[in-house]
């Protein structure tokens, strides 16, 4: 929570600091303008949460509830679909109507059965989980009280973690940690809040694009598009096959717009809005993002997916440098090119042989 507010915090305590230190003494003005701002963040992403909620909600409800109530028109719909597709096999499709028929069935029977059954078991059995609804609401409430600490010692904070590296370190060793640290918080600010704004607006598109072509449900798509986009790679290809799916049950030619519709999208966000956004904040080549992502989400799951690309680009940079350093007391050259030809290296001169060569 510190860390997504602490832009906004840093927003207001940089602008309105030096206009306080005008009239007021200086540390006075920097309580208040600290103060200010946090206040100021944490009203701003309150709106933020309450207005994206209060859109959300009845969208995911009448979504939700669309797809229950016309459950029958949808399987109707496919089976139309199909029938068209293989009129001119009837072999083929008599498999199929049957496959359909006894799909159709099985998911009315699952919708009026089982899925409200369980429905109201849930209903019912939310008094009986009060327990863990407190318990997760004072972990939040946690949460939120030391995140505002934190933001507000923030600075005192950075200077103590200084004065043990100082006093516990050499000053070579010390400065390499300070610049290793100065570098994750780049890579993990530009990286995070940049990937966050980035899908909130592929969210926004989807939603106008959907809406433009007279889509079913689209705030929940676009919601499904625009949360999923926050996992690098992955992201789009996860979001787009429940989405499509979706779309499928209610027109197979809406969901073949719609496909073309978010490949245009991603299309878009990967050549153009992300790299706007993003810039070359992790540094991280093709390879090593699906590394990272796969290697990262194998650990920790969907957390580990979103934070996989600036943690292992941290890691990359701390090898990197590593390297480099070594590279250097050895007056070896530093470029990667130099080592594209390198075969062994003769032991008494120390001179790089290349392939092919004696």
């Amino acid at each position: 929570i510190a860390f997504l507010l602490n832009p906004l915090v840093n927003f207001v305590d940089c602008r309105l600091g030096p206009l306080l230190q005008k009239k007021l003494k200086v540390q006075t003005a920097k309580n208040l303008s600290r103060a200010a701002g946090i206040v100021m963040a944490l009203i701003v992403a309150g709106f933020l949460v309450y207005g994206f909620f209060a859109m959300l909600l009845p969208q995911l409800y009448e979504s939700v509830m669309n797809i229950v109530d016309n459950a029958s028109t949808y399987f109707n719909s496919i089976e139309t679909w199909a029938t068209n597709i293989l009129e001119d096999n009837p072999e083929i499709q008599g498999y199929v109507d049957k496959g359909l028929e006894q799909l159709r069935g099985f998911f009315e029977n699952w919708v009026k059965t089982t899925f409200l059954s369980d429905m109201s078991k849930l209903v019912t059995t939310v008094s009986t989980s009060v327990i863990a609804v407190v318990k997760s609401l004072t972990n939040f409430i946690i949460g939120l009280v030391a995140s505002i600490y934190m933001l507000w010692s923030k600075d005192t904070f950075r200077a103590q973690t200084k004065k043990i590296m100082v006093a516990t370190m050499r000053p070579s060793a010390a400065d390499r940690l300070l610049a290793l640290g100065r570098n994750a918080y780049r890579i993990f600010n530009g990286f995070i809040i940049g990937k966050l704004v980035d899908s909130l607006i592929i969210g926004i598109i989807c939603f106008i694009g959907v809406t433009i072509l007279n889509m079913p449900f689209p705030m929940l798509l676009s919601v499904i598009i625009g949360v999923t986009n926050v996992i690098p790679f992955f992201g789009p290809f996860i979001g787009a096959i429940p989405a499509a799916f979706l779309v499928f049950l209610v027109s197979p030619l809406q969901c073949v717009y719609f496909l073309i519709w978010i490949l245009l999208l991603q299309q878009f966000d990967g050549n153009i809005l992300g790299p706007k956004i993003l810039g070359n904040s992790t540094g991280l080549s093709s390879f090593w993002v699906l590394f990272s992502i796969l290697f990262f989400g194998g650990l920790f799951g969907f957390v580990g997916m979103i934070i996989a690309v600036p943690a292992f680009a941290v890691i990359y940079d701390l090898i990197s440098r590593a390297v480099h350093r070594s590279l250097r007391l050895r007056k070896l050259p530093m470029e990667t090119d130099e080592y594209r030809k390198l075969d062994h290296i003769d032991e008494k001169t120390g001179t790089f042989m290349e392939l092919n060569k004696k």
